[in-house]
């Protein structure tokens, strides 16, 4: 008998990558259609205040300028139902508020973007200044923090052998994708259509359907190819409504793109934190007692919250936990989620401190959090579907080398270097959510499988590829996924790792049930090899149906398709998402390990290598789960070590929204990188027992650079990125 095939667990390459590496992949502002003009924004130049006068008759006098358009003309969009899009989500030029520098407070549309950049530069704008709020340290958080507590975490700190009281402080961050966001806005009569850079086109549909009053059947977005985002595509931002709007106002299609310097207070951000963490332990390394008082920026406008709190309420086992997330409203643009969001930020904190406590103990880092180890979900009560952290610790200290590394801080030198290693443990919670996805076999053997899901990267179409294709009996070849576009049925946002979950279990259900509906045909079929086998005992490989203990007995999907007269079969697959109430805690885990080389006399940082090991239940596929990691510790670095939004307070403005002076991690950057994935399914979780990757991937990054940072020089730093200066 023939074995069985095994798309799914094969590291094969991305379907789509000729396409993308040779510049055939169509993003969102590769899109002209025929009438397209260009639209750029007007920013405002002040932090705070009210618009109180637009000169345009210069812009309006030059050659190809067809509109320029701001509160003064606009017209007024409908009223929104309170609770779409949450809080009060920026709305393109209704009033003459200004609530943040670099907001938009005109648009300027002509028929060459040479021309629209010209004309916006000489639009002038008067306003009535006032000092902005932007500091997240010398605000005061809303009067309505979020809260939490089990036990009674005062008293027990009080009698605590050991306590640390440390003091966290994270800078903004931003995303910095290759691909700037974008839109092009094309109405047809009281139809809208728009190319966007999204992760959820469907989301969009519906934030512009409430937007503008307009019923959802009336929009389309379509966004096949997303060159990166990270988390700023999660949701629709203001220069969408202001491409739609453009486009409705001038009756012709309009190509929005933001620049480098506007994304930067376009779409969202990592929050700054101010994170303070008490932590009391017995002698023996037992945690006791936990405080978590965390402050967060977030505009006045619109709040925005993200689980930092959740590694403190469930990592290690701890009896007494309180925590208080205070949200700081600045007069600053919303912030948003960035890869590992919530999650990366708490991680920095809770694992740095848990080094600091091993430390102060005289214990092996990776002790103490193996003797803290909880046997379930001490936040929820729920046993864990699946938790192979103990395993992650062994199989990274193998292969790392952890049994190398001194404990003596400053103990290691490498010429001039100061050498370190340090490790954390992350988590991440295994989101999934409700999906759909249709699968069409056709005459000629090749099959279709479409969802509105979208592709920021981690290569969705390759990966549901290789679910169909096992799940058909194809190859891959004969498998075309179709995406990104939200005329196909329903998938959630591309965010927050539920990707594979959510729409891989749809298209495992439309193709079994595509397959069950050949296999009834066929043993029905009284002209077919098949007739009268139980359907039990057939199987399909090659795109041969055949019986399982006589594989000559059979016949193709093709001749049974042709012999029956039938153009085609199909099936739309579904998946409800997470129930209502869990019966498991689910979370998908990792340990980082890292080593560093600190320049002793200058400061400089260099990662020389990084091994991290997760647990994220089955791998679809080795390779792309490799990008992702690898990718991850990359974005890690930069967390740490680099990345840090510069605001001028006195105005507002971001003074280094450029990639000459925010700085990424470049290949110089990227050390020896390592990545091992714990063997296992979680079917509790799925029906393809899968655990999201993207994001867990980079949490416990920062915090494994900053403990090695610490064992390498004895310094702890508690301030994200650490800089030279730090260590000086």
């Amino acid at each position: 008998m023939s074995q069985p095939q095994a798309a799914v667990g094969a590291a094969v390459p991305r379907v789509d990558a000729r396409l993308r590496v040779t510049g055939q992949a169509k993003y969102a502002a590769d899109n002209s259609p025929d009438g397209v003009v260009h639209a750029v924004i007007v920013d405002s130049s002040v932090g705070r205040g009210r618009v109180t006068g637009i000169d345009a008759r210069a812009a309006e006098a030059q050659a190809g300028v067809v509109k320029v358009i701001s509160h003064l003309n606009a017209p007024k969009l409908p009223h929104r139902e309170p609770g779409f899009p949450p809080g009060e989500a920026l709305r393109p030029f209704q009033d003459d508020r200004v609530r943040f520098f670099g907001q938009p407070v005109a648009v300027v549309v002509a028929t060459t973007l040479e021309t629209a950049q010209h004309a916006a530069s000489l639009v002038k704008v008067s306003y009535d200044a006032r000092p902005p709020s932007t500091d997240l340290g010398a605000a005061d958080p809303a009067d309505d923090p979020e809260t939490y507590a089990r036990g009674d975490a005062d008293r027990a700190l009080e009698s605590a052998d050991v306590t640390l009281d440390l003091a966290y402080r994270m800078a903004r961050n931003h995303h910095n994708p290759m691909e700037p966001a974008g839109t092009v806005a094309r109405w047809d009569g009281d139809r809208l259509t728009l190319w966007e850079k999204t992760q959820h086109v469907q989301g969009t549909v519906e934030t512009m359907a409430a937007e503008f009053g307009m019923s959802p059947d009336k929009i389309r977005v379509i966004s096949p190819a997303v060159g990166g985002a990270f988390g700023s595509g999660g949701r629709t931002w203001v220069h969408t409504s202001i491409a739609a709007l453009a486009a409705r106002e001038v009756k012709r299609p309009v190509k929005l793109v933001l620049t480098r310097r506007q994304t930067y207070f376009g779409v969202g951000y990592r929050p700054a934190y101010e994170y303070d963490l008490r932590l009391g332990s017995d002698r023996r390394g037992r945690l006791t007692a936990s405080v978590h008082d965390v402050r967060t920026e977030s505009s006045r406008y619109e709040r925005h919250s993200e689980d930092v709190l959740a590694a403190g309420r469930m990592l290690y086992s701890t009896p007494h936990v309180r925590q208080v997330y205070g949200h700081v409203p600045l007069d600053v643009n919303t912030p948003t989620w960035m890869r590992g969001p919530g999650y990366s930020s708490g991680a920095f904190c809770v694992e740095t401190a848990m080094d600091e406590l091993a430390h102060e103990l005289g214990l092996d880092p990776i002790e103490l959090r193996l003797r803290n180890e909880p046997s379930d979900d001490e936040s929820s009560g729920l046993p864990f579907s699946t938790r192979r952290l103990r395993d992650c610790y062994r199989a990274g200290a193998r292969e790392f080398g952890w049994h190398r590394r001194n404990p003596e801080p400053r103990s290691t030198r490498d010429g001039d270097w100061l050498i370190g290693m340090g490790m954390a443990a992350g988590v991440y919670d295994t989101a999934r959510s409700e999906a759909q996805a249709s699968v069409r076999l056709d005459a000629d053997g090749t099959a279709l499988v479409q969802s509105a899901t979208s592709d920021m990267g981690p290569g969705t179409a390759t990966s549901m590829t290789q679910v169909a294709a096992d799940a058909l009996g194809l190859t891959m070849r004969q498998i075309t996924f179709r995406l990104g576009d939200s005329d196909l049925p329903l998938a959630p946002g591309h965010h927050g790792s539920r990707t594979m979950a959510s729409v891989g279990s749809a298209v495992q259900d439309g193709c079994d049930k595509l397959r069950r509906q050949a296999i009834t045909l066929a043993v029905q079929d009284e002209d077919s090899p098949l007739h009268g086998v139980d359907p039990a005992d057939v199987a399909v490989r090659g795109g041969r149906l055949f019986v399982k203990d006589d594989p000559t007995r059979g016949e193709t999907y093709r001749r049974l398709l042709a012999r029956n007269d039938r153009s085609h079969l199909e099936a739309l697959g579904s998946y409800a998402g997470a129930p209502e109430s869990e019966r498991f805690s689910f979370y998908a885990y990792a340990a980082t390990f890292a080593e560093v080389a600190v320049d002793a006399r200058l400061g400089l940082v260099r990662v020389r290598r990084m091994v991290g090991v997760y647990d994220a239940a089955r791998i679809i596929n080795p390779r792309l789960a490799d990008s992702q990691a690898i990718g991850a510790m990359t974005g890690g670095i930069g967390q740490a070590l680099l990345e840090h939004t510069v605001t001028d307070h006195r105005d507002g403005r971001i003074v280094n929204a450029n990639l000459a002076d925010y700085l990424v991690p470049t290949h110089a950057d990227m050390p020896e990188m390592k990545a091992i994935y714990i063997e296992g399914e979680d079917f509790e979780a799925d029906p393809i027992g899968v655990k999201g990757l993207g994001e867990i991937v980079i949490v416990g990054v920062a915090p494994a650079i900053a403990n090695a940072v610490f064992n390498a020089t004895g310094r702890r730093i508690r301030h994200l990125p650490i800089t030279a200066e730090a260590l000086l």
